[in-house]
């Protein structure tokens, strides 16, 4: 069956296929329903490896060469050139350069980007929680595809869904935290209803790509907590007392 995904302009080029994919067209069940891919759920094995057999085949690959990272919320970007042998590594970011190879980042309410510089043949893709996005994770996969020979002048990237400013309330220490690191950050954050900060993660994953030279880039304007028939959302999940929580895909490939 054909799974549903949103593309981009951005990475809509020839030779490369890419997806940003939400809880649709799976087979899992409950709070898991239906196109939950992270095996690091509690969902079934089996049904994981299903729903990320329909990704694979949306993309025009198998399942195998669709690369997931055991992510950590970290800058570690690793270039790969094959499939991973037994548990995923430990990384936030993946770069390559081989065709038929698709490399991703999971989410649930964080940042997953896509890159492709489509001048080059190299792409990239990682997963920005507030912690990789503030510690430079994007800046880490820039370099990563410069490494291998990607112009910043020609790389394209987007941002898939992830929660928006109106859903992202935190403490006043969390903004503290940004603000420490560069005063200018505050200007990502408004106070909300109750007087506690909302934090705009897209404006500043966004802000980070600037600064790193980027200047061919855009945001899905999804947001995964106010989206819960569409995406995965572990704020929604938890604040509705659901349990554990799926895990939406953005992948990307360049194709044989």
């Amino acid at each position: 069956m054909s799974v549903p995904c949103k593309t981009h302009e951005l990475l809509a080029h020839n030779g490369i296929s890419h997806g940003f994919f939400g809880r649709k067209g799976g087979v899992s069940k409950e709070q898991y329903a239906s196109l939950n891919v992270g095996k690091g759920s509690q969902d079934t094995a089996e049904n994981v490896t299903v729903n990320r057999s329909r990704v694979a085949e949306a993309l025009g690959t198998s399942e195998p060469r669709l690369l997931s990272l055991s992510q950590i919320h970290s800058t570690e970007v690793l270039i790969v050139d094959a499939p991973f042998i037994g548990t995923p590594p430990k990384a936030d970011g993946l770069v390559t350069k081989t065709a038929g190879l698709a490399i991703s980042a999971l989410a649930a309410d964080c940042g997953p980007l896509l890159f492709c510089d489509p001048k080059s043949r190299i792409i990239g893709a990682c997963h920005a929680g507030w912690r990789g996005a503030l510690a430079g994770v994007t800046t880490e996969t820039i370099r990563a595809m410069e490494s291998l020979g990607a112009s910043r002048d020609n790389i394209h990237a987007v941002l898939g869904p992830c929660i928006s400013q109106d859903s992202y309330e935190v403490g006043h220490d969390y903004r503290d935290t940004f603000v420490a690191e560069n005063e200018s950050h505050d200007r990502f954050f408004r106070l909300g209803p109750n007087q506690k900060p909302h934090f705009d993660l897209k404006r500043f994953i966004l802000a980070k790509l600037r600064k790193d030279g980027i200047t061919h880039m855009d945001a899905l304007p999804d947001c995964t907590y106010a989206q819960p028939e569409d995406y995965f959302s572990y704020r929604y999940n938890t604040h509705k007392a659901l349990g554990d929580y799926g895990r939406n895909i953005s992948a990307i490939m360049l194709k044989p």
